[in-house]
């Protein structure tokens, strides 16, 4: 296995500000990121070259982060491939839908960035190409 080998993420976010934030943090903690505001282009790109993992907004210009969730999970291209949703909605029965929509993790924002960091590694798994799994 390489040694160098950056665990690729496509972050989804329409909160620039926010996608300045998370990318910065990902890539300073090992990370290599790509991100997109729109979800019917993160679709696209998800499908097209599965990254190791995805990071979701749930609201989104598109399609939402959920629907993003619920189609790519159906897709055996990127079944496989775990998803973070992030949202602003905070009631418990939210998170309890994103869980039942096919999210494998949720965090209400705001959030601590350490967290998410430790998250975003659960997540991730062990440090692999998405290609050798």
């Amino acid at each position: 296995m390489d040694s160098n080998y950056r665990p690729r993420v496509l972050l989804v976010e329409d909160e620039l500000d926010l996608v300045f934030l998370l990318e910065r943090t990902l890539r300073d903690h090992g990370f290599d990121t790509s991100t997109c505001v729109d979800g019917n282009i993160a679709l696209a790109r998800a499908l097209a070259q599965p990254p190791d993992m995805l990071v979701l907004d749930w609201m989104l210009p598109g399609v939402d982060g959920i629907e993003l969730c619920r189609r790519l999970k159906a897709d055996p291209r990127s079944a496989h491939v775990p998803v973070l949703l992030i949202t602003a909605r905070g009631r418990d029965a939210d998170v309890f839908r994103a869980l039942a929509e096919g999210a494998d993790d949720c965090m209400i924002k705001p959030f601590g960035l350490a967290e998410f960091v430790q998250r975003v590694r659960a997540l991730a798994g062990p440090l692999r190409p998405v290609s050798a799994r």
